[in-house]
């Protein structure tokens, strides 16, 4: 049977997203499949190879963000990938990072205090088709920064996130999303005394294509729960391999 033209130009949109923003050909990597947060993305498609934004405008705000930068790059790193993270003071504990599943030795943290340094050898970094993820700590950021920064990612399809810390003006830019993540309640389990797995309200501000949207979710045990009411019901996300 011959296709439709309407199906012709569907496979075709598909193909050119895959091109765009799929997951490197190079590197053994899973995808990031985490319903309904990515159903809001075009084709239900987390995009990979591309820049996303992070707004923060308080302390609360950067350490939920890069909690859940560090939960996303538990799927991109579960093949003993290499990340490189910049920031402008040395405020990190790297052994942190195992609550996450991550092996602190495969994140190479890199301060430089001045920014537009800083954006420079994030670009490089993320020419580098060896690495799973680039991540970036500005003050602010501009359409001319993301757009050379999109254009690295397109071309050697590592993916980036930059977070922009109490940016004085949102400005618009090419990155293919734009979050807000925040704190809230932390989970305790049967009720035990104490700080519990996080909790995070994860605004999808902007998005390419897709559709904006709000969710709450936990990382517990290396994955993703969704948070689904305030009885405590939930789904549960787990991050696979992918197949060699």
């Amino acid at each position: 049977m011959q296709q439709s033209r309407a199906d012709i130009i569907t496979q075709l949109k598909k193909d050119v997203l895959f091109q765009r923003f799929s997951v490197p050909r190079n590197k053994d990597i899973s995808s990031i499949s985490i319903p309904p947060l990515t159903n809001a993305f075009h084709f239900n498609i987390f995009p990979l190879g591309a820049v996303h934004e992070f707004i923060c405008n308080d302390a609360s705000s950067s350490a939920a963000s890069t909690g859940f930068i560090s939960a996303l790059l538990h799927s991109l790193m579960i093949n003993n990938g290499v990340a490189v993270w910049f920031t402008n003071a040395q405020t990190f504990f790297p052994p942190a990072f195992a609550q996450f599943g991550i092996q602190p030795d495969k994140i190479i943290f890199i301060h430089i205090s001045n920014q537009k340094d800083l954006l420079y050898a994030m670009e490089e970094a993320l020419k580098c088709e060896g690495l799973a993820a680039v991540i970036g700590v500005v003050k602010e950021l501009n359409f001319k920064q993301s757009r050379r920064l999109q254009l690295a990612c397109e071309k050697s399809r590592v993916t980036g996130f930059i977070i922009c810390m109490n940016p004085r003006k949102i400005n618009t830019t090419a990155c293919v999303a734009r979050w807000n993540i925040n704190a809230t309640t932390s989970l305790n389990d049967d009720g035990l005394p104490g700080v519990g797995f996080p909790v995070w309200n994860i605004e999808l501000q902007k998005v390419k294509n897709g559709k904006p949207g709000s969710w709450t979710f936990s990382w517990q045990a290396d994955r993703f729960i969704h948070i689904q009411d305030q009885t405590g019901n939930a789904e549960i996300y787990l991050p696979q391999k992918k197949a060699v």
